[in-house]
């Protein structure tokens, strides 16, 4: 009976691992026609579009850095990328925030360079007990940071609750571009993650601060889609001014969330959706977010 029941534990246990490499494999396959483009911004500046949120990346005299780093399994990928850019690997990581589209290759990453992050951010990851010690940050702080590097000073600046409470956007100075992590879904309604300190109005006044700072030549690298520019970053302002402004109205009137469902965003905004964030995702969070607030 003894022999038996170590068998069937052993049985059960082969099954176990047979069942996480079908899933490690199925995740690997899922990735495995990504390409890493780079888009070079200026001298020592690019972004890097993939699979997740897009990279920035400082390379120069001083070492490589990057800002966010996609999924895990695009870890392998990412180096290769940066290897046709300079020799090395990144000495830092700035994690906009602590969503796994964008701090998945920390493990990786991390095992050799330094992860900053906003204390949340800390806090989040830490809570996964999947998240192993290099995939946390080692410097954390609770507003602003600067990192001086290849012959630019990149401002680190932690805003209110927004996306997530642990937002933060950089800032290069000389170079004048800002990667503003999920504060900027271009052209696309953004996710705004309520459950984890998120805030709608949050999020619109925190965008409206960033405008206020930038100029007409700032290149803008968003959380997701295509470098843009001030021009559209503001027209995604006036987006999230319209949506907000439009289910205040609706909530104002006394509809519900299945009336305003049926009849849909404004027409506007009709194209605005996307996989993650369709009309009714949107919808959703406005007015879950909204009709709790006066």
């Amino acid at each position: 009976m003894k022999l038996r029941f170590q068998r069937q534990i052993i049985g059960l246990s082969a099954l176990t691992m047979l069942a996480l490499t079908q899933t490690l494999a199925v995740a690997d396959d899922k990735f495995s026609d990504v390409i890493i483009k780079s888009q070079k911004l200026d001298n020592n500046t690019y972004m890097f579009i993939g699979a997740g949120g897009n990279i920035g990346v400082s390379a120069g005299e001083d070492g490589i850095l990057i800002i966010d780093d996609q999924f895990a399994p695009l870890a392998d990928k990412i180096t290769a990328a940066l290897k046709q850019i300079q020799p090395g690997v990144p000495k830092y990581i700035v994690n906009t925030h602590y969503h796994g589209d964008h701090t998945g290759g920390n493990a990786h990453f991390g095992e050799k360079g330094t992860i900053l992050a906003h204390h949340n951010v800390l806090k989040r990851l830490k809570a996964d007990s999947r998240s192993p010690a290099s995939a946390l940050p080692v410097i954390t702080y609770a507003e602003n940071i600067s990192i001086h590097f290849n012959q630019d000073t990149l401002e680190v600046i932690h805003l209110g609750p927004g996306h997530t409470d642990g937002d933060s956007v950089v800032i290069w100075e000389k170079a004048n571009i800002i990667h503003m992590g999920d504060l900027y879904f271009k052209d696309r309604f953004p996710y705004i993650d309520l459950a984890a300190g998120g805030s709608v109005t949050g999020y619109r006044e925190n965008v409206s601060m960033i405008l206020n700072r930038l100029d007409n030549k700032t290149k803008v690298i968003p959380g997701h889609g295509a470098l843009g520019d001030k021009n559209a970053l503001l027209t995604f302002k006036h987006m999230l001014d319209d949506s907000i402004n439009w289910m205040r109205g609706e909530i104002e009137i006394g509809h519900d969330l299945a009336t305003i469902k049926k009849q849909g965003v404004p027409p506007k905004y009709a194209n605005w959706g996307w996989e993650f964030i369709s009309a009714d995702k949107w919808i959703e969070t406005l007015y879950q977010d909204l009709a709790t607030k006066p």
